[in-house]
């Protein structure tokens, strides 16, 4: 059956491989499950979000394991959640009680919207409209912002007033044990141990354990704790909490909140799909994407239950490159994620225990994988094509924001298309992208005035 299902043949995978892909994947994404009650937690009920948040993403994540046969987890995005919880609920609306009934409202309309989009295949064809060197670029660009977060969290490298970034502190346990696991699993691959990735992510958790028995290692318990126990009915607190008649007094207001989430949703899914879908060997001769369209219903639908549920936007998530570095190639390691997450609701203290710093060796080398499509970009041809490849990888880790990246990659592509006279290679999409793209900067520049 499950052959029938995934065409695990077809794709060269295997049972053991695609489970082993799925742990893997949730592993790499399971600090999702602490992050998002802990920043939407500021704005509504923590518990509720939680249980909405396991539920939400392994809803979405079985969609698109059985509908669309990819290796892409869904979870509720960050920088997303941010915007949920500060700018809007805090900021724009003021930090009311019931603001973030408004802005699950405003999730609830960018979910049904991009349904549509998806049922007229509009995401679909933007996709398919990059140029493949662009494509190559934006593959790349995601493999430094993915290293470069798992830097991050780790501790590696650390914010700095006078330099921007500047190396972390290398007697802390956390950056010592992040390092370590890093070279586990590069010399795990280098001897094709199956499962290198996962293995790397758990020798280095316990490893912390160890560095915590002893005293090195001083940050959160990386022991389980189930003194907590569980709170499964707050889903009460956040499911289907809407409010439509604030909708309907402040329209524009109201519809500028839902752009924003449009926005940023739309890219980040665009690239992340892309970049993941390259590593794996997914795209076709033409560096397209097939079935394309249900990978991106499988998103908005995830969107959609999200909010209705009670959390913010639903997305494809880049740490799904993990999972394709340890040989996931179908649905199946998606549906496996997807299982992960409703056993997150009995065994979260387990799942919440494993720290950033394990999961960060799994980040930064997946993040060399992906970089290693380079190597298929064409440098000495169109010089749109080249420097548009350029743009993607140069801003996505510098910006830290894989749309941001998308949006200069594009844009300077179309400039220079038609400042080198070959205007003729814009297609429509693209110019309708362009255009998105020129309106979200006015919105920018708006925003900072």
């Amino acid at each position: 059956m499950l052959e029938r299902i995934f065409q695990l043949k077809k794709h060269n995978a295997t049972v053991r491989t695609e489970v082993v892909a799925g742990l893997t994947t949730f592993l790499a994404m399971a600090y999702i499950l602490a992050v998002n009650p802990s920043i939407l937690g500021t704005v509504m009920d923590a518990n509720g979000v939680f249980v909405a948040t396991a539920v939400a993403s392994a809803i979405a994540t079985f969609i698109m394991g059985f509908v669309a046969n990819y290796p892409i987890a869904l979870s509720a995005g960050l920088g997303l959640n941010a915007y949920f919880a500060y700018t809007v609920c805090m900021g724009e609306l003021g930090g009311a009680p019931d603001a973030f009934k408004i802005a699950l409202t405003a999730v609830l309309v960018e979910g049904v919207i991009f349904i549509l989009m998806s049922l007229f295949k509009f995401r679909e064809k933007i996709v398919n409209g990059i140029p493949q060197n662009l494509k190559l670029g934006i593959t790349c660009g995601i493999g430094l912002f993915v290293a470069f977060i798992g830097l991050v969290n780790a501790g590696v490298v650390k914010a700095s007033s006078a330099t921007t970034v500047e190396l972390g502190d290398l007697s802390s346990a956390a950056v010592v044990l992040a390092i370590a696991g890093f070279v586990v699993i590069a010399a795990l691959s280098h001897y094709r141990v199956k499962g290198a990735v996962l293995i790397g992510i758990l020798v280095t958790w316990l490893l912390g354990m160890l560095a915590q028995a002893a005293g090195w290692y001083q940050g959160p318990s990386v022991l389980p704790d189930f003194s907590g126990g569980l709170n499964l009915v707050a889903i009460k607190n956040t499911a289907f909490k809407f409010d439509f008649a604030w909708v309907a007094s402040h329209a524009v207001q109201f519809l500028a909140i839902v752009m924003s989430f449009l926005y940023v949703d739309l890219f980040d899914t665009i690239g992340t799909v892309v970049g993941v879908a390259d590593k794996a060997g997914l795209l076709d001769e033409n560096g397209n994407l097939p079935r394309v369209g249900k990978v991106f219903m499988a998103d908005a639908v995830g969107t959609t239950i999200g909010a209705c549920l009670g959390t913010s936007t639903v997305t494809s998530f880049v740490e799904s490159s993990a999972g394709v570095a340890a040989g996931g190639r179908t649905g199946l390691s998606a549906v496996v994620t997807g299982i992960l997450f409703l056993l997150a609701l009995a065994l979260s203290p387990v799942f919440l225990a494993i720290p950033s710093f394990a999961t960060a060796p799994a980040l930064i080398y997946v993040g060399m994988l992906m970089l290693s499509s380079a190597r298929k970009i064409s440098f000495d041809g169109d010089v749109a094509d080249t420097v548009g490849a350029y743009m993607a990888i140069l801003m996505m880790p510098l910006s830290y924001s894989i749309a941001t990246g998308i949006m200069f990659a594009i844009m300077t592509w179309v400039v220079l298309k038609v400042l080198t006279g070959k205007v003729k290679d814009v297609s429509p999409v693209m110019w309708v992208v362009f255009g998105l793209f020129c309106l979200r900067i006015l919105t920018l520049i708006t925003n900072f005035q």
